[in-house]
C-alpha cells in the first residue's frame, strides 16, 4: 500500500538561536536536545513544575539554529513559557510558522530529495517516517508532488488514523492538567539520564514509585455502539464509581469497530477491563466497551 502524506503545515514553528540554546533547551524539556540533529528529530515535552504539560514539542537541528514544531493551539503560548526563563541567556526564540511548511511522509526509506526541500527523520506515529520541511511558498508545488508518490491524508482521516495509532494529540489527550507519563509519552520523550529540566523532581518520582492515577488507553465499543468524546467511564453496572473519561473517538473503517482514546483510572486500566461509557448529558446512554492494547491496529 502506498505510504500515507500528512500535511503539517499548520503546526507551530519556532526557530532557537543564540550561542546558550542547547543548554538553554535542556533545562527545558524532558528529552535531552542533543540527540536532535539536521537528519533526525525528537519528541520532547515543556512541563511545568508541578511536571504538567505546558507543550507537546518535535525538536530538529540546523547548523545555528534548533527548529520546533508544535501543535497550532500552541504557537503563543509555548513562546511566552519559553521566553519567561530567558534571563541572562543568548537564546532569541523566533515564531516563522508563516515561513515554514512541514509535510510528513509515514515511510521507512525517504522520499526522493527535492529542490529546497530539507529531511528530517520523524517519529510522529508508531513507526518511523520523515518530515519534509520547504520554504512556506514552496508548499502548493510541493503538496502536488508528493501527492503522486504518496496517499495524501485529508484533516479527518488523519485525526482517525491519529486515534488508530494511540497517538496523544494537544488539546484532547495533552493539557494542562496531564503528567507526561500519564500519556504514554515516557519511551518517546523523556530522557532520564541527561541532567535537571523544569518538572524533573515529579518525572523522577513517577519512574521510582512505577505508578500514575491514572493513563491513557485504547477502548473498542463492545456491541459496536458509537464511542463520543467527552463520555465518562464508569466500573460496569456502577455509574457512581467513575473510572476515567473519553478524550477522541471515531469510527475505524480498517478495523470495523467503534474506537476511542480515554484516561482510566489506576485499578481499572488494565487490558480486557470492561467499562461504561456514559453520555453526561443524558445518563440513559450507555456504551459498553472494553480496554485493549495501543495502537488499535496490532
Amino acid at each position: 500500500m502506498t505510504a500515507p502524506l500528512f500535511d503539517l503545515s499548520g503546526r507551530a514553528k519556532l526557530r532557537i538561536t543564540g550561542s546558550d540554546r542547547l543548554r538553554f533547551l535542556n533545562g527545558q524539556v524532558t528529552n535531552d536536545v542533543r540527540k536532535a540533529s539536521e537528519s533526525a528529530a525528537i519528541e520532547a515535552c515543556v512541563l511545568s513544575a508541578k511536571g504538567r504539560m505546558n507543550g507537546h514539542v518535535f525538536f530538529s537541528a540546523e547548523r545555528d539554529c534548533f527548529l520546533a514544531d508544535a501543535d497550532p493551539d500552541l504557537r503563543h503560548a509555548l513562546i511566552a513559557r519559553l521566553e519567561r526563563y530567558v534571563i541572562a541567556d543568548d537564546v532569541r526564540i523566533e515564531d516563522v510558522t508563516d515561513r515554514l511548511s512541514i509535510f510528513h511522509v509515514l515511510s521507512p526509506t525517504a522520499p526522493a530529495l527535492g529542490d529546497g526541500w530539507r529531511l528530517v527523520s520523524a517519529h510522529r506515529f508508531t513507526e518511523s517516517g520523515w518530515d519534509v520541511w520547504i520554504d512556506a511558498a514552496l508548499h502548493d508545488v510541493v503538496a502536488r508532488q508528493l501527492s503522486s508518490a504518496f496517499r495524501f491524508f485529508d484533516a479527518a482521516s488523519a485525526e482517525v488514523f491519529r486515534v488508530e495509532e494511540g497517538i496523544p494529540r494537544w488539546g484532547r489527550e495533552l493539557t494542562e492538567e496531564i503528567i507526561p507519563i500519564e500519556a504514554n509519552l515516557e519511551a518517546r520523550a523523556i530522557d532520564y539520564e541527561k541532567g535537571c529540566y523544569i518538572g524533573q523532581e515529579v518525572i523522577s518520582r513517577i519512574k521510582m514509585s512505577g505508578q500514575t492515577n491514572k493513563r491513557l488507553c485504547g477502548l473498542v465499543s463492545f456491541r459496536g455502539a458509537p464511542l463520543l468524546t467527552g463520555m465518562k467511564l464508569a466500573a460496569t453496572g456502577e455509574k457512581s464509581k467513575e473510572a476515567g473519561w473519553i478524550t477522541s473517538a471515531t469510527r475505524s473503517e480498517r478495523l470495523g469497530r467503534e474506537i476511542a482514546l480515554a484516561y482510566v483510572k489506576r485499578g481499572l486500566n488494565s487490558t480486557a477491563t470492561r467499562l461504561d461509557a456514559i453520555k453526561p448529558e443524558n445518563p440513559s446512554i450507555i456504551a459498553r466497551v472494553e480496554i485493549v492494547d495501543l495502537p488499535f491496529a496490532r
